[in-house]
């Protein structure tokens, strides 16, 4: 039987012990969902870079194997990655049908800047440039990340 004095409930003791373990679990929580995050987008990055990098590899390939046009001051990589996109006759084809090479330019999903296309996300490197020293030129030969940021690797996405 209970005291009449005394009431059915939990102690002031026992309710601040309860809220010091859920501060403490709330505290771990946060620092993990924000590393799960980052992760997602590093996965992102790794198959953005890919399928552009692919998209770029697959025009020079067309372009070396004769069924692009050819120009005698290109090197045979893309203008833009754009052109990726819009594709390029096929001269192999009797109808001229249009070989693509991406369904659209990802976005880099560490660019904050969401007004910009998904080609406008990207640093550009032209054959002409060094890779220490990537510039933008005549064409595209690669892309980069334009973070500044560094991945969980310790390796800027710059650099991936």
């Amino acid at each position: 039987m209970m005291a009449p004095g005394r009431g059915r409930g939990f102690t002031l003791i026992e309710l601040l012990v309860t809220l010091a373990i859920l501060a403490l679990l709330g505290t771990l929580v946060v620092p993990v969902t924000q590393v799960t995050m980052q992760r997602q987008q590093e996965q992102e990055l790794r198959r953005s870079l890919r399928e552009i990098r692919q998209g770029i590899d697959a025009y020079k390939r067309a372009y070396d194997e004769g069924r692009i046009a050819r120009s005698l001051n290109s090197n045979g990589y893309p203008k833009s990655l754009e052109q990726l996109v819009e594709g390029a006759p096929d001269l192999r084809s009797p109808k001229r049908a249009k070989i693509y090479f991406l369904r659209r330019v990802p976005r880099d999903p560490f660019n904050p800047n969401s007004d910009l296309s998904g080609a406008q996300t990207w640093g550009k490197r032209s054959y002409a440039s060094e890779a220490t020293d990537p510039r933008e030129g005549e064409d595209v030969y690669d892309i980069y990340s334009t973070s500044d940021r560094v991945g969980l690797n310790d390796v800027p996405y710059r650099k991936w």
